[in-house]
């Protein structure tokens, strides 16, 4: 009997790889102004530093696992490595080639000079060795190791060090490099128009002799050393409960390392003592340039004020309905109401729940919260809610990754509070953006509620593209009232019709929708299957899209993120078309239609199409039942489909090329285009 033939499937860890290049093509494009693209630079470094404490450290964890195992599920982590780690070199080569090859040459041409120790001129001489003893030596902890006598050294995870060799071989220096408690960069006051910054390095560097007074020194070398928590790398995993979380938090930082960043120009023997010291092998270690921890380019000071060298500010727009509307509530009774951040206001969801909190006609508030915010309008006015009487429903997710201590620190806020706190559903993740007020009308307790895509987080809202509807239209809150009761452990499953609800439907639904694209395509009736997503990684859902392809379904995906799925492949994938978007804001919205024969099928919500989001996630996707909105919708991701500024293609050479704009056809980039099709909308 022939054995199935294997789907061609890209692995996910490569092609992310993809997009972070996509991110760094923007550090690289003059259309963006400099700052902003120094943001890209950082937004960069600071998604591969994730990527090793979560991707890469799962890749090590499996090479743990029994050889025979590994075999069957296909799994060839060393391989795989090697491959992420020569690609991240090629990758950090041309980061360092634009870093020091544009920004830096476009900054001074700015007036803004970012110079090392090495030169310095006499007065910043001066001024270093004050802001040193002011500012930075309360801050650092020197220490000399006897390497005759010391075999291992303990680094704190994502914290910069500098390694200091001396003529004595037998000993080398360690300093940290106090960034939390002083800040990356200093202003060394520039002269007329000129301004001078250093890194907090290198005023460090500059006082390294009287450090460590005792020793001739040699070098001075940055280094980084990135760990992994188990808590990271068990996505693909059973969840673990709260307080198991809770308890294993302080173990944090005594991850395995994953990552040793280390300056280039250290030399080999240097190299070997660090890596014993550190019980690190070669695969480990990650050559780079002087400095490490580009992620606090994020906070690089601007002493100009040159709006020019920012994105010129894009104001909030009013919605038409909700701006002027003193009672939400009779607003999304009439009308199904969208809002679209970041082009809107976060204020609208806020303004939603404030007036839950003081309406005497309020029972009960139910929400789901993946990622909480610090102290924020929206946790403030839950607790409001609870000092007025109202029963607080808090799903708390646990086990959103980086975010499990802030989110038990809330949870147990609320718990004090009075609030029906739930921390985590067994074995599956809550990643649904939701919240249901229920209001008493008359005899009738009347469900109002709000499906996004984004997380409640005013700060975040500021810079993701995301999608939201309030509604008041019993076909999908009585749905998700029931969900809400599924979450509260009263309901087994949730039986819904209308909303696409991971684990329960979503998977089902999807495949049946897209059997019916490819019966159509057979039948001679026009099929198509248009989608915008983060994520494509499920291997059933990428075969049924072959699938698709083959019976002739026309297919077009907007992926920001990674995907498995291969385009262009001759009977196999050749009509699927995918393309990316890396601009000004973070592309996070998903949105699904199905031809299905000319009655299309809308939906739009928090679940990409990876296996967590199909079998392991409680996700929420919501049909659009309004006309009007169904109409914004599609106008806002035909908009997307259309980019020819921003959009690359994705093809299978991975080669992110932009997709081509004709001599005579006028440039869409689409962040752009939304906020005018959207502002033309509510504020004309």
């Amino acid at each position: 009997m022939q054995e199935p033939q294997e789907i061609p499937l890209r692995h996910r860890d490569l092609n992310w790889l993809s997009f972070n290049a996509r991110v760094l093509q923007e550090a690289e494009d003059k259309i963006n102004p400099l700052y902003e693209r120094i943001r890209f630079l950082a937004i960069f470094s600071s998604n591969l530093d994730e990527y090793f404490r979560v991707r890469v450290s799962q890749l090590r964890q499996m090479k743990r696992v029994e050889k025979s195992i590994r075999k069957k599920l296909a799994l060839k982590p060393t391989k795989t490595t090697k491959e992420i780690i020569e690609e991240v070199k090629l990758q950090q080569h041309k980061f360092g080639s634009i870093y020091k090859r544009q920004i830096l040459p476009e900054l001074a041409k700015n007036g803004i000079h970012l110079i090392d120790a090495a030169h310095f001129n006499p007065r910043q001489n001066k001024f270093a060795l004050n802001y040193f003893h002011k500012n930075i030596k309360d801050h650092i902890q020197p220490e000399v190791i006897d390497l005759k006598q010391e075999n291992e050294l303990f680094l704190k995870n994502a914290e910069l060090y500098l390694v200091v060799s001396f003529s004595d071989k037998e000993k080398l220096g360690i300093v940290n490099i106090p960034v939390d408690a002083c800040g990356r960069f200093v202003n060394l006051q520039g002269t007329g128009e000129d301004h001078s910054i250093t890194y907090l390095d290198e005023v460090i560097r500059s006082q390294i002799s009287p450090i460590f007074n005792e020793y001739d020194i040699d070098g001075v070398y940055q280094i980084k050393l990135s760990r992994d928590a188990e808590l990271y790398i068990e996505d693909i995993y059973e969840g673990v409960l709260a307080e198991k979380i809770y308890n294993s938090l302080a173990q944090r930082t005594d991850g395995q390392p994953t990552r040793l960043l280390y300056d280039a120009q250290m030399p080999n023997s240097l190299q070997k003592k660090i890596r014993k010291l550190l019980g690190l092998g070669k695969i480990d270690m990650m050559p780079g340039g002087k400095y490490h921890n580009f992620n606090d380019f994020f906070s690089f000071p601007d002493p100009t004020n040159n709006p020019e060298l920012h994105y010129a500010s894009m104001p909030d727009i009013k919605h038409k309905v909700l701006q002027g509307s003193t009672n939400y509530f009779e607003s999304i009774s009439q009308k199904d109401q969208a809002v679209h951040f970041p082009y809107m206001s976060f204020a609208y969801v806020e303004n939603f729940l404030e007036q839950a909190v003081y309406d005497k006609n309020v029972e009960a508030i139910k929400i789901s919260l993946y990622r909480v915010a610090d102290e924020s309008r929206l946790t403030s006015l839950l607790l409001k809610a609870l000092e007025n009487g109202k029963q607080v429903t808090v799903f708390v997710e646990a086990k959103a990754r980086f975010d499990e201590e802030n989110n038990i620190v809330w949870g147990r806020k609320f718990e004090k509070k009075g609030a029906n706190v739930i921390y985590s559903y067994p074995k599956i993740k809550v990643h649904s953006k939701i919240m249901l007020v229920q209001r008493r009308e008359g005899e009738d307790l009347i469900d109002y509620s709000y499906i996004g895509t984004g997380n409640f987080n005013s700060e975040t809202s500021k810079i993701y593209c995301d999608h939201a509807i309030f509604t008041s239209n019993k076909q999908i809150t009585k749905e998700l009232a029931r969900l809400f009761k599924v979450l509260e452990g009263e309901l087994i499953i949730p039986r819904e019709k209308n909303l696409l609800i991971s684990p329960f439907s979503t998977r089902q639904e999807f495949v049946k929708l897209i059997y019916n694209e490819i019966d159509n395509a057979h039948a001679g009736i026009k099929a198509k299957i248009t989608a915008k997503m983060n994520s494509l990684e499920d291997p059933e859902i990428i075969e049924l899209l072959y699938k698709a392809s083959n019976a002739g379904v026309e297919i077009r995906l907007l992926i920001r993120g990674f995907t498995c799925l291969i385009p262009g492949i001759d009977g196999l994938s050749e009509n699927i078309y995918i393309t990316s978007i890396v601009d000004r804001f973070l592309e996070h919205g998903r949105i699904y239609i199905f031809e299905n024969a000319g009655d299309e099928k809308l939906y739009f919500g928090s679940a990409d199409l990876m296996t967590r989001n199909l079998s392991r996630r409680i996700e929420v996707l919501s049909p659009i039942l309004d006309k009007d909105l169904v109409k914004e919708f599609k106008d806002i991701l035909e908009i997307q489909l259309n980019d020819n500024v921003k959009a690359r293609i994705q093809e299978s050479d991975e080669k992110n090329k932009y997709v081509d704009k004709p001599s005579n056809e006028k440039p869409i980039r689409s962040q752009y285009e939304i906020y005018n099709y959207l502002k033309e909308k509510h504020n004309s």
